[in-house]
């Protein structure tokens, strides 16, 4: 399938260390993109997505970035583009850990700073690279949670910035279009990668509540990376080219 190989530019992943940014990025390259990725702490994370590149014989950058800061991230994305002759696609997959608890136990300053490091730093981005996405008649997907559709308990630092971030989605849709720019949201549910694995891996998450949480799901599983990376490779690509402003769900069901 090479649903990118005639596009100029390339496909930047923001987020690229992470579970979910890591599996997007492989799959964007098996389908003809170029990638720039972005981390935060780990640069060792990306190693494998550079090996990736060079057996699909695709050319693959890093930069280290902290989304909260707009100057540097517009730096990046300058960079980024003229590394790789323009940007076609943005994607997304960057957040912090997010621990899990009630509203009523939540620090303002913890979910001030949450707003700040997700839909904040999603802003920042989409400010920076609008302009090159303007040049490719390019694309936005971002990954948000489907908690924004059925909200779990315990979740509200999770699911108020996405819904920041899908607010925004629906905005740039409706007001870059006339550039040619689509914009959309994947929705994972739970997976056992990403946030669900480090939720897991911390114990905030315990077999009596995995076994709760997959009740909950009609095909009872969860999914995993790879679900997700369909999704957004998907709507980034010619094939969803009609589509725009949407949020699909890759849940298992779990928001019917």
């Amino acid at each position: 399938m090479d649903d990118f190989g005639h596009r100029s530019g390339a496909a930047l992943v923001l987020g690229a260390s992470g579970g979910l940014g890591q599996a997007t990025a492989r799959m964007l390259m098996e389908r003809g993109s170029n990638v720039g990725l972005t981390y935060f702490r780990s640069a060792a994370a990306l190693d494998p997505i550079f090996e990736f590149a060079k057996l699909q014989g695709r050319s693959a950058a890093g930069w280290q970035l902290d989304l909260t800061d707009a100057a540097k991230t517009a730096e990046v994305v300058t960079e980024v583009a003229n590394e790789f002759g323009g940007i076609h696609t943005l994607i997304y997959a960057a957040g912090p850990h997010i621990p899990m608890r009630h509203l009523s136990r939540t620090p303002p300053e913890a979910f001030h700073s949450q707003l700040t490091s997700d839909a904040a730093a999603f802003f920042n981005a989409v400010h920076a690279v609008l302009p090159h996405l303007r040049a490719t008649a390019g694309n936005i997907v971002a990954i948000t949670t489907a908690a924004t559709t059925r909200f779990p308990v315990r979740d509200g630092l999770s699911s108020a910035p996405k819904a920041a971030v899908e607010a925004l989605i629906r905005g740039i849709a409706a007001e870059e279009g006339r550039y040619g720019i689509r914009a959309n949201c994947v929705g994972p549910g739970m997976t056992t990668d990403g946030m669900a694995e480090r939720l897991i891996a911390s114990g905030e998450l315990n077999e009596t509540a995995l076994a709760i949480t997959r009740s909950n799901i009609p095909l009872g599983r969860f999914g995993d990376a790879e679900d997700i990376a369909e999704a957004v490779c998907f709507l980034a690509s010619d094939r969803a080219d009609f589509i725009s402003g949407q949020k699909l769900d890759i849940d298992g069901a779990y928001g019917v």
